[in-house]
């Protein structure tokens, strides 16, 4: 699945879309949860998106990179999911 979902680009017209288009989100509560030491996606990404939605919470994990399952990263999405089970 996720061989296919990047082969056809997430879906998204060109790499700018997310950043442009987000304000079609921005009423959608989220999380950006990133890792200070990802050397996959650079941390300017979650700035960037973060500066875009000021609506979402950025956390940033200090002693974590790209994977889901490192301590802080997991902590971090339990945590959000905690948060949306009382929306």
């Amino acid at each position: 699945i996720e061989c296919h979902y990047f082969v056809h680009g997430g879906w998204m017209r060109d790499d700018g879309q997310l950043l442009k288009d987000v304000g079609r989100v921005r009423h959608i509560p989220a999380y950006i949860i990133h890792g200070r030491h990802d050397v996959v996606t650079p941390m300017s990404n979650a700035w960037d998106l973060a500066k875009c939605w000021p609506e979402a919470h950025l956390k940033v994990v200090e002693d974590a990179g790209h994977a889901f399952d490192e301590p802080g990263i997991l902590h971090e999405l339990v945590s959000a999911m905690e948060d949306f089970k009382r929306l």
